[in-house]
């Protein structure tokens, strides 16, 4: 049932997108290049629309108790969506953007979604109390929200990483047998897959923020219901590229006296693109076999191991990445 079900969230997700591409102008989502892009013409956005309302009218058709059961997580979702939706049709601030995922984010408490306990650490279980569950909890899916947002700069990107760490959350469910984990995750690797047909480059259509919102709070909540099953820090190595673009960036402009929120093309994609020759397919390539690498690492990761170790390697992997981007921006003589 499950594959008849994903079946048709493909198929639903391949026809809505491509109703949204034919509507992009009339609906006001076309996405006009600038200084900062790598395409060079017009091109539609808001495929997220597509994708995200083929898993939404689908999935309670085949899960409607499910959906009962946990309706303060998909109604949060679907808020995220929204939100993403205005910013594509250009009606929203970045202030708004962030109020509403972090209401959504309060909304998941209802459904006892928090992170309260980080692992073991030096022979402690770190355990902590609500008032310190929630207010971490906001910070870290705010921060994964807007990182999944970062990335998504070249044709198939995006698309593609969500792919790779949606994948790891399905094999986590399917070994613990969490329905909610298998239904979610799959849904959205079925809807991605609709969506990659028309982003690959060149990409007819972009996923928008109404997309890239909502795969992060997706992401986010996967992450945060996998916790039952395997150590908080494996998921810095589950979604380590959206996680480690975000940190170098904003660590180098701190560096350098910018904003720390300052747009820019100094993002690993942009570096590693000009590293490929401007190959858009090849860097996208690259970028999912690491993101394959790293949450394959993070699924050997035993529960009961002392997390500070796996802390440190997380931060040489930081370290070493921003010292072999810092250097190919020397080589590429970037304003960085």
């Amino acid at each position: 049932m499950l594959i008849v079900e994903f079946l048709l969230i493909l198929t639903g997700s391949v026809f809505l997108i491509s109703a949204v591409r034919k509507n992009a102008v009339r609906f006001g989502l076309l996405d006009v290049p600038n200084e900062r892009s790598t395409h060079k013409r017009r091109t539609a956005r808001g495929a997220g629309i597509g994708f995200y309302l083929a898993v939404a009218l689908i999935l309670p058709i085949f899960h409607f108790d499910l959906l009962l059961k946990h309706l303060p997580i998909f109604v949060a979702i679907m808020l995220v969506f929204i939100v993403g939706l205005l910013d594509d049709h250009r009606d929203t601030s970045p202030k708004t953007k962030f109020v509403v995922i972090i209401l959504s984010t309060l909304l998941l408490s209802i459904d006892h979604l928090y992170i309260d306990n980080l692992g073991v650490f030096f022979g402690a279980n770190i355990h902590l109390g609500l008032w310190a569950a929630i207010p971490l909890t906001v910070f870290a899916v705010v921060g994964f929200t807007n990182a999944l947002n970062l990335i998504d700069g070249l044709d198939g990107l995006a698309g593609t990483v969500s792919l790779v760490i949606l994948g790891s959350f399905l094999y986590v469910g399917y070994q613990h047998d969490d329905m909610f984990m298998i239904v979610l995750s799959g849904s959205f690797i079925a809807a991605l897959l609709g969506f990659l047909y028309f982003n690959w480059h060149p990409a007819s259509i972009f996923m928008g923020d109404s997309g890239s919102l909502t795969l992060g709070f997706v992401i986010a909540v996967l992450a945060i219901r996998s916790l039952e099953y395997i150590p908080a820090v494996s998921i810095l190595f589950i979604a380590a590229l959206p996680i480690l673009d975000t940190i170098i960036v904003m660590v180098r402009r701190k560096m350098k006296g910018r904003s720390m929120f300052e747009a820019d093309r100094c993002h690993t994609h942009h570096i590693m693109r000009h590293f490929f020759h401007e190959d858009t397919p090849r860097t996208v390539v690259a970028f999912g076999v690491m993101q394959i690498i790293y949450s394959l690492t993070a699924l050997q990761i035993d529960k009961t191991v002392d997390s500070s170790i796996v802390i440190l390697l997380f931060i040489m992997n930081v370290v070493l990445m921003y010292l072999f981007l810092a250097a190919m921006i020397k080589r590429q003589k970037r304003d960085c």
